[in-house]
């Protein structure tokens, strides 16, 4: 997922091996780095993972150790403090774990220094998984790994705060000018209508709605300095010019979430992970969640994964694909969604995930609108500093920030080829 908050983990070593814990390499790598390939039963994988948590660790393990069981393989299980910072050291030592996950800002990267096993040819009903995030996690054609989960852009309210502010469900906002009236109305006595993060991992989602995006659908050219995009900062500054909106900085939080949760936003901009954090830590606030309202080109988010890597120098790789088409599988989709919240990436599992999970509507009919993410190798910067500019977008000039973010990604396209 991605997210604003900061998911921090301690750098454990657990191992799963038909359940029994087991020691971490004391060399601190992931496994041998030879490509020769075993084969049958009695093989030992490594899985790397960045979790959000005790619950997505105890689902995780449970998972691959109920894979175990049923093909005689053991997994260790290892919990990544940076796990960008950790696969990178990896892949430079030529001692990567088997598999791993992958975040989307990084996978082009990964992809392009030859580090991945491309996979998806191996997986025959590929066709279930979106093809939002199968775009995400293809490269130069070819569905290199498949997407563990789902995650889109919705906008969250403050039930109580919409009622006090003699609001109804009639008044939910569905278009752009009555979002900037509702958030208008609700900024009072220290609240604050819409609290957002300065990131285009949300306000990007307005750049879709206004009809614009970072890239072409082929990301082979920019489209960032458009009118369109013009148009959607120019909202956004709008509202923080007018005190309704402000960014979650401005309000003392770490993310939206907290700002709903403690009652200094009235609605944020979040995604799916909003549900299993309110439910942690702020159980006793509700909140409803709302499809974006539609911009002047119509709905539109965000989709947001990552995806279940298999390192090229991997020994393991057939087992790899198993134990991934183990981790995939619907039923699988759905026990992690019952465990951490996450949606599924299956979309016959995420119909099934809609049925029992009404409340999560707006993200799960996200997905058929959505954005997927710029994998473009090297863009990680380029976005970093598009993130930055954003920041200072109440006093900023729209165009300026614009310009700058297509002048860079050019460069970045034009390195990357």
């Amino acid at each position: 997922m991605a997210t604003s908050r900061t998911l921090a983990a301690a750098a454990v070593c657990a191992a799963v091996a038909l359940g029994a814990v087991t020691g971490c390499s004391s060399s601190g790598g992931f496994g041998d780095s030879t490509a020769t390939q075993d084969s049958g039963g009695n093989q030992s994988l490594t899985l790397l993972i960045a979790t959000s948590g005790e619950a997505e660790t105890a689902a995780v393990k449970a998972a691959t150790a109920a894979w175990a069981g049923k093909t005689g393989n053991t997994v260790t299980v290892q919990i990544a403090s940076d796990i960008n910072q950790q696969l990178g050291q990896a892949f430079a030592g030529g001692n990567p774990p088997d598999l791993f996950y992958v975040n989307s800002d990084q996978f082009a990267n990964y992809a392009k220094g030859g580090s991945l096993y491309a996979y998806g040819d191996r997986i025959p009903d590929a066709a279930d998984f979106s093809p939002q995030l199968r775009q995400a996690f293809s490269y130069n054609g070819k569905l290199t790994c498949l997407p563990k989960d789902s995650s889109t852009l919705g906008l969250a309210i403050n039930t109580a705060m919409w009622q006090r502010a003699g609001l109804t469900e009639a008044d939910y906002p569905t278009t752009w000018p009555q979002l900037a009236d509702d958030a208008g109305k609700l900024t009072k006595n220290g609240v604050t209508g819409l609290v957002t993060a300065p990131d285009y991992q949300r306000l990007g989602a307005l750049m879709k709605e206004a009809g614009g995006w970072v890239t072409n659908p082929e990301q082979t050219a920019m489209t960032a300095d458009s009118p369109a995009n013009k148009q959607a900062l120019e909202y956004v500054q709008t509202m923080l010019k007018a005190g309704s909106a402000k960014y979650v900085s401005e309000v003392d939080a770490g993310w939206g979430g907290e700002a709903l949760g403690k009652g200094k936003a009235a609605m944020t901009i979040e995604g799916n992970w909003l549900k299993g954090a309110m439910a942690k830590d702020y159980p006793d606030v509700q909140y409803k969640v709302l499809p974006l309202p539609a911009g002047p080109a119509g709905q539109g988010t965000l989709a947001f994964s990552n995806c279940w890597g298999i390192a090229a120098k991997s020994r393991h790789q057939a087992a790899g694909v198993d134990l991934v088409k183990h981790l995939t599988a619907a039923d699988q989709q759905l026990e992690f969604a019952k465990a951490f919240g996450v949606m599924p990436s299956r979309t016959s599992a995420l119909a099934t995930y809609a049925e029992k999970y009404p409340e999560s509507k707006a993200w799960v009919d996200g997905i058929a609108h959505s954005q997927p993410p710029v994998t473009i190798p090297g863009f990680t910067k380029v976005l970093t500093q598009f993130n930055t500019d954003l920041q200072s977008l109440r006093t900023g000039d729209p165009a300026t920030i614009l310009a700058a973010l297509q002048r860079n990604g050019e460069q970045a396209i034009k390195n990357a080829e």
